[in-house]
């Protein structure tokens, strides 16, 4: 009888003990949902989704301004709109080196859509900022070609904003794989996802400096002074847009063919030697990664696909919900 008498304790304890810790996993899976603005802000999708059409007419750069904003954004401290933030002193995440490369545009994009809820009586001071950077960058994805995709929604908004955050939490564009997947992997993202999210270079541009090495000066003190791995025809190419004296505003097109469509264009160029950065083209050299170029470069659906699992596990990464952070009321500034 002591003996069932001591069980049953153990059980009711262990019971217990369980009860918060299955209730805290199902609040990680329920953080975000897809319909959470349903009561406050019902009309939250469409207007953001105005502002950026409007935006996207204005200037093209919106769509990979935004889209590097998000990477930027969640890859620091997660999703949490702390990348928007300003600092009197300059000492904030923006501030960075980093992330001083930033478009204003993309900025701009989330600044005007906050300014737009604002103007809905329902929507004032409802919206967070994070929110509004992942349902702005799912619009660009979208204007430009790329795949429609539900947005989860529910974050809130970090109250500080530090430079020195920042450090060795952004990939390098002279990167290894091994390298890429342990950044990625830190963020819950696996090597799939990385290569998917890669594929967003299919927008955007770079400055020559960032791989003005692979051009001029591959292997210092020998005559390999362009990188094997580059397409020499495209490396020559390279060589007359960025000078040796180049003005650092240059920027070229990460993606030479269809640099204003979001497509699987990206993977294709990879596979003729065509990758701006060292950390493209290794996802094609390194035979670990190859299979998955090859596979997006012939299946764009598969890209697509893969591409909306990775940024929405992506729009997951520490995210604050519930009482933690705010709704800030200037997406530049804590309230």
């Amino acid at each position: 009888m002591k003996n069932m008498e001591t069980r049953s304790f153990n059980i009711l304890v262990l019971a217990l003990l369980t009860v918060p810790f299955v209730l805290a996993m199902t609040g990680v899976q329920a953080q975000l949902s897809t319909d959470f603005y349903k009561n406050t802000c019902p009309n939250v999708e469409s207007i953001v989704s105005q502002v950026v059409a409007n935006k996207f007419q204005q200037t093209f750069v919106t769509a990979p301004a935004t889209l590097r904003l998000l990477f930027h954004d969640c890859f620091v401290r997660g999703c949490d709109a702390s990348v928007m933030l300003a600092s009197p002193d300059s000492k904030a995440e923006k501030d960075h080196p980093d992330n001083l490369s930033l478009a204003g545009d993309g900025f701009d994009t989330v600044i005007k859509a906050k300014a737009a809820l604002d103007q809905d009586a329902r929507c004032k001071n409802q919206v967070s900022c994070a929110d509004i950077l992942a349902l702005a960058t799912r619009d660009v994805v979208v204007l430009t070609g790329g795949p429609n995709y539900t947005v989860e929604l529910g974050r809130r908004d970090v109250r500080i904003s530090t430079i020195s955050s920042v450090q060795r939490h952004l990939p390098k564009p002279e990167f290894n794989l091994d390298q890429l997947n342990s950044m990625f992997a830190a963020n819950g993202l696996t090597q799939r996802d990385m290569i998917a999210l890669s594929g967003a270079h299919t927008l955007g541009f770079s400055h020559c400096s960032k791989f003005s090495k692979r051009i001029y000066n591959f292997s210092p003190g020998t005559k390999t002074t362009i990188d094997p791995a580059l397409n020499r025809k495209y490396a020559l190419q390279l060589r007359q847009m960025c000078p040796l004296k180049v003005d650092p505003r240059i920027a070229i097109d990460m993606d030479p063919t269809t640099p204003r469509i979001f497509d699987n264009a990206y993977f294709k160029n990879l596979q003729q030697g065509k990758g701006l950065l060292s950390s493209d083209q290794v996802l094609f050299t390194d035979q670990r990664s190859k299979a998955t170029v090859d596979e997006f470069a012939s299946n764009s659906t598969a890209f697509n696909q893969a591409f909306i699992t990775a940024i929405t596990k992506l729009g997951r990464v520490g995210v604050l919900t519930g009482r933690k952070g705010e709704i800030r009321i200037d997406c530049t500034r804590p309230n």
